[in-house]
């Protein structure tokens, strides 16, 4: 078998093995039909197992209830962020977004292209940084406001929500690319989530939305059809050609994890990672620094800086000579970023806490 690094990058990100071993086996042959599983139509009855299989298993784990609908869709991210306003937000009308680091900046921006958007709530601090999510008391909610979005994990600056607001009657939306399935969720609490995959639940090219049915029907008409919510859902997202391979791949994943225990099992064995993590740093405090407040430190994305930018680009190579690769703080704010997503084996953060460990004592 070849060589594999221990990838902590924060995506595209690691994959389970045996999820890349199956598509290995499927690439030239998908199951004795004489084609790549790349080559078959999203119209056929053999990509139509495929897809069926994935929205089930994402029903199934994330108990998804009556009610919504599954889209898969592209352009990430960052296309639900012009999207969500495009169907949701009316032209007379707008809608909350709390404000926790880069991602929820970018989305209020595209949604004050669309219509009117107003901060419901900001943990920004004065020099542009987040280290915290804001307390339920902290947010002024609009009773009238089409939606309230957050983003629910925040891969730059390392916070995550563990308890999101009530909104009340005000659909609550999500921006889950980055911890979505880590954990259990009350789905019900949302009108609707969404996700790139390439994070949690596999590769880049597709985005999983999960949407309630009556604000499908709520969304507006005056917008291109391939753009409409409605669109999708009538057509069970195969309007046109989609990302067949993207969602093969998150169904192996999904396998992956049901055969894991779901995610119960997720959930332990991320907070067993992050606490392994979170310990090493919080054990050399006079050499590592987390500037997160531990109330709100991620789970999937651990940041931390150590005494100078140097000792930190010295930090990555050295792990990079020791397999470890993905390290490095994002470019706005440097340091160091750990990402545990499901498919990080707890293996490969002992390693990493081994490797912490022995640089403080040679650095510090």
């Amino acid at each position: 078998m070849a060589h594999r690094v221990i990838n902590f990058a924060p995506g595209p990100a690691t994959l389970p093995l045996s999820t890349l071993e199956q598509a290995r086996e499927d690439l030239v042959d998908f199951q004795g039909t004489g084609m790549s599983i790349l080559e078959h139509s999203h119209r056929g009855k053999d990509y139509a197992a495929v897809h069926a299989e994935t929205k089930q298993l994402l029903t199934d784990l994330l108990r998804i209830p009556e009610g919504y609908r599954i889209l898969f869709m592209q352009g990430g991210a960052r296309g639900q962020f012009g999207l969500l306003p495009m169907n949701l937000l009316p032209k007379i009308g707008s809608a909350d977004y709390v404000m926790t680091g880069t991602w929820s900046e970018t989305a209020i921006e595209e949604a004050r292209i669309v219509g009117t958007a107003r901060e419901a709530g900001s943990t920004r601090n004065a020099d542009g940084t987040y280290t915290r999510v804001p307390r339920p008391e902290e947010l002024e909610l609009d009773p009238g406001a089409a939606y309230v979005h957050v983003t629910s994990n925040n891969t730059i600056f390392g916070t995550q929500f563990f308890d999101f607001p009530d909104t009340g009657s005000v659909p609550l939306v999500a921006d889950m690319s980055s911890d979505v399935a880590w954990a259990p969720l009350d789905v019900s609490r949302f009108g609707l989530i969404y996700a790139g995959a390439q994070k949690n639940l596999g590769i880049p090219g597709i985005t999983v939305v999960v949407i309630r049915e009556d604000l499908i029907e709520r969304g507006r008409t005056d917008l291109p059809r391939i753009f409409q919510y409605r669109t999708l859902a009538k057509a069970d997202s195969l309007q046109n050609t989609i990302t067949t391979f993207a969602v093969y791949m998150m169904r192996n994943v999904l396998r992956w994890v049901r055969e894991q225990g779901g995610l119960e099992a997720m959930e332990r064995r991320n907070r067993s990672k992050a606490e392994r993590l979170y310990g090493a740093v919080d054990a050399s405090p006079d050499f590592y620094r987390c500037p997160v407040e531990p109330a709100s430190r991620s789970v999937m994305n651990a940041v931390f800086r150590l005494p100078s930018e140097e000792l930190e680009a010295k930090f990555v190579a050295e792990a990079k000579e020791h397999g470890m690769v993905g390290l490095k703080g994002h470019r706005s704010v440097g340091g160091i970023r750990v990402s545990m997503y499901n498919a990080m084996e707890p293996s490969g953060v002992e390693t990493l806490v081994s490797f912490m460990g022995d640089f403080a004592a040679r650095n510090g």
